[in-house]
């Protein structure tokens, strides 16, 4: 499985890419994630060690997306990111994914040395997005979500949730295209848990891979979230098990990538499925 970035490509022996999460924000959903923030040395610390443990991207972001959360301006999510990503960049040469919806906020980002914009809008909310990631030959990941998510868990509700959720990106990436962005540089991500209920999560995650004919990697968001812990019944520090089952049939539904706050523990998940998916063949 092969990723087109700007000025390389990246490829990976196991059934999908891992993306190890790290949040440069006080408010993430999860209070394990946030110590991250306090320095860019631990944050880069911690990048450090999602390299080592297998993650073949590292995602950070520096305004939290989640369920009510409040935007932050740029001034402040830059002052958060970019001393992180310089220093990361002093070690590491490891691909980074930058969470922004903003052009100041990603356009510093890039001169720092990200590779990869991870829009929450879809490039809806900043017009000039999508012109700088074409001129840049960027990867840009776009999301689905509904409203702001601040209330985007307001309006959950959906007569067929695969079928809205694959309009909207099918429209998001016409623009893109519109924009001068490749094909080859457009990955989806159907936004599990942005103004969605379980159900609609569900039959996501049943789809995964097939979303929009199958035609762009797609990217699962699972980590901890809400809806693993509908499912289990567990809080977010005891969402690993869970997340690590979901990631599972995510990929083996097509999904390309996934998106995780535990590296090593699901680096070794896609090894196991990547043996038992080559020698058996019940699987």
């Amino acid at each position: 499985m092969i990723l087109s970035l700007a000025n390389q490509d990246i490829a990976t022996p196991l059934p999908a890419f891992v993306m190890g999460i790290i949040n440069l924000t006080p408010d993430s959903f999860w209070s394990g994630s946030r110590k991250y923030g306090q320095t860019p040395q631990a944050a880069v610390g911690a990048m450090l060690k999602m390299e080592e443990d297998g993650a073949d991207i590292i995602d950070t972001g520096a305004e939290s997306s989640r369920p009510g959360a409040a935007y932050v301006g740029a001034e402040e999510e830059t002052r958060r990111l970019i001393p992180v990503i310089a220093e990361f960049r002093r070690h590491s040469s490891l691909p980074l994914s930058v969470d922004t919806r903003k052009l100041a906020v990603f356009r510093a980002a890039v001169d720092a040395g990200a590779d990869i914009l991870n829009d929450i809008s879809a490039l809806e909310d900043d017009p000039d997005l999508g012109a700088y990631a074409a001129r840049g030959k960027i990867p840009v990941i776009l999301m689905h979500k509904r409203g702001e998510p601040a209330i985007m868990q307001q309006r959950t509700e959906y007569d067929d949730p695969v079928a809205e959720v694959e309009a909207y990106l099918w429209g998001r990436i016409d623009y893109a295209l519109s924009c001068g962005i490749g094909k080859d540089k457009i990955i989806l991500d159907p936004g599990i848990g942005f103004g969605k209920n379980q159900e609609a999560n569900r039959a996501l995650i049943a789809r995964s891979g097939g979303l929009c004919g199958g035609e762009y990697p797609v990217l699962m968001a699972l980590s901890r979230k809400t809806w693993v812990g509908g499912v289990t019944g567990r809080d977010v520090p005891e969402r690993l098990a869970g997340t690590l089952a979901a990631n599972l049939i995510a990929v083996q539904n097509g999904a390309a990538l996934v998106r995780a706050h535990d590296v090593r523990e699901t680096v070794d998940m896609l090894k196991i499925l990547k043996e038992l998916g080559t020698h058996n063949e019940h699987l």
